[in-house]
């Protein structure tokens, strides 16, 4: 019988079960890889891309998705469409990283119930949301 109710309260097939790639332009792509990983340590391949994994130490069990309105001005100072949040493992020492690097922090936030955040633009102008998240 439990097997049953397990059944019937299982969603139906053919949903979404995660963001497999995220996928953008970039006026110069190899520029912006070497820089994300050089400055944030992003595993860049040889590819040209990163594959990150959920099951990494400290990294959170989802990702958020959320469309927010076209008039809002949390993607500010940068006029991309686009904002991605990466998760950290050490904010301190990647934010010292990259003011090291030359990188200006726009601000941070330690005070969200969520964890800790920082924002900063890459070097194509993209918004770049850091966030460490709550332990």
């Amino acid at each position: 019988m439990a097997g049953l109710a397990t059944a019937a309260s299982a969603p139906p097939a053919g949903h979404i079960t995660g963001v497999g790639g995220i996928f953008f332009k970039a006026k110069d792509p190899k520029a912006l890889a070497a820089w994300y990983r050089d400055v944030l340590g992003m595993p860049v391949e040889v590819w040209g891309g990163a594959a990150l994994r959920y099951d990494a130490p400290k990294h959170p069990p989802a990702l958020a998705w959320n469309a927010f309105p076209a008039t809002t001005n949390y993607f500010a100072p940068s006029t991309s469409g686009l904002m991605i949040n990466y998760a950290v493992d050490d904010m301190d020492a990647l934010l010292a990283r990259l003011r090291s690097k030359g990188v200006t922090v726009l601000k941070r936030d330690d005070s969200d119930p969520n964890g800790r955040f920082a924002w900063i633009l890459d070097p194509e102008g993209n918004k770049v949301e850091l966030w460490e998240p709550k332990r």
